[in-house]
């Protein structure tokens, strides 16, 4: 499959390619001075800048089995990424904006990071513990201990801030496929959005507040594969007003991860073909 770095326009409703590459690429996420992307491929982290979109890898040290599960801070002075290369599981690590050293954050394995606050103090995440191993939502402030704020009543992810940090968006099934529910960042409220027949994930907040941006697969799909055909739709932060943006072949790997442009004019994401 080769993969397609790609940015579309919201006022022009049209999307460019960025960067073109036979290499597997995932989870473009915008650093906050709006120049550059952060991506995965082959377990490490790579920049591309938008003035010159070429894979410039990014220092990791010893972790070099990166999943598509990282972001840089709002504060633009952190990375946050999600590695396995403990082997005991995917972990969550921080390291300088620029690269270097991670340091290990998650209390324990597996944990996969998915959302910053906008005060960059709080991170979400979803992880499995216990010995049913069911995925749920959590939130850990920097120097503190995790708060579980999903209880274990379906496969919960996808966790993103509002743009306040007084919500979070995420994707569940308590009640059947995977749907966008949204409560309150202590966990109280939790409440569907809508209801359709697609499979729908990864729900991503514009940073102004007046959208929000989710992958929807197709009927019947099980988890979050790559490689379906599948659709980017926008709604209002109520999820009403939904429409279907795009179409394309992608899903794992297409947006993970927060990918609006700081001044929500545009987003990033990965589509792929044979």
């Amino acid at each position: 499959m080769r993969s397609f770095l790609e940015i579309y326009d919201l006022s022009s409703a049209t999307s460019r390619v960025l960067l073109e590459t036979e290499r597997h690429i995932e989870a473009p996420n915008w650093d906050p001075s709006g120049k550059s992307l952060l991506i995965n491929a082959e377990g490490r982290l790579f920049r591309v800048a938008l003035a010159t979109p070429e894979m410039v890898p990014v220092e990791t040290g010893v972790a070099a089995k990166l999943n598509n599960d990282h972001g840089i801070s709002p504060d633009g002075n952190q990375i946050v990424i999600s590695s396995h290369h403990e082997g005991r599981g995917s972990q969550i690590y921080l390291l300088p904006a620029t690269g270097g050293d991670p340091t290990r954050i998650s209390p324990e394995a597996p944990s996969w990071w998915h959302g910053w606050s906008p005060d960059s103090k709080v991170l979400a995440y979803v992880a499995a513990r216990g010995e049913k191993k069911v995925i749920d939502v959590y939130t850990l402030t920097l120097g503190g201990v995790e708060s579980k704020l999903t209880m274990g009543e379906g496969h919960c992810d996808g966790p993103d801030f509002s743009t306040d940090g007084s919500q979070i968006y995420y994707n569940c099934d308590r009640d059947g496929h995977a749907q966008i529910w949204v409560m309150a960042a202590d966990g109280t409220g939790q409440r569907k959005l809508f209801a359709d027949e697609y499979v729908n994930w990864f729900p991503h907040p514009s940073p102004d507040g007046q959208h929000l941006l989710y992958l929807a697969y197709p009927p019947g799909t099980l988890g979050h594969p790559a490689n379906l055909p599948v659709a980017l739709c926008l709604s209002d932060p109520q999820g009403q007003n939904r429409r279907r943006i795009l179409e394309f072949t992608g899903g794992q790997g297409s947006m993970n991860v927060p990918n609006w442009a700081p001044d929500s004019h545009a987003f990033a994401y990965v589509r792929y073909k044979p």
